[in-house]
């Protein structure tokens, strides 16, 4: 069985995110840990929020670009960090999962870069042997 993962690679002037997992719900949290790997080095605190999250649309990958789109806004606007992934759909057409969320821990975090979006350009989520890989390009 795939573990979940990420490697993020260079691209142009942007940062690539690739994901690996056995399912589409699994790619959750190895998506959102490599955008915050983008960032730096992300510490949340203690405190403990649940934020849910029910989105729709009309493919997995635009899917998972959109839920990372919201974890930059938590992150941005926030200051909040994901700790744990609750998912409970994810297919083509709907993402709904809950998020544990933390407090960023501005002393412990090291912020490296600035990530300004999550692109659509080379978005992509696929079927590989033993599970689904998906791409994404952030624009930093």
């Amino acid at each position: 069985m795939m573990e979940p993962s990420y490697e993020l690679f260079d691209h142009t002037a942007d940062m690539g995110i690739r994901v690996r997992a056995a399912s589409l719900p699994e790619l959750l949290a190895p998506a959102g840990e490599g955008l915050y790997a983008v960032i730096g080095n992300v510490v949340a605190g203690e405190e403990a929020e649940p934020v849910a999250f029910d989105l729709t649309g009309r493919e997995s990958a635009e899917l998972l670009r959109d839920y990372l789109a919201e974890l930059l806004i938590l992150f941005e606007r926030d200051h909040r960090v994901v700790t744990a992934v609750d998912p409970s759909v994810f297919t083509e057409d709907r993402l709904a999962a809950t998020v544990q969320t933390g407090r960023l821990d501005a002393q412990r975090s090291a912020l490296l870069r600035e990530v300004k979006a999550i692109t659509y350009h080379e978005l992509d989520v696929r079927l590989i042997p033993g599970g689904y890989e998906a791409t994404l390009i952030v624009d930093i």
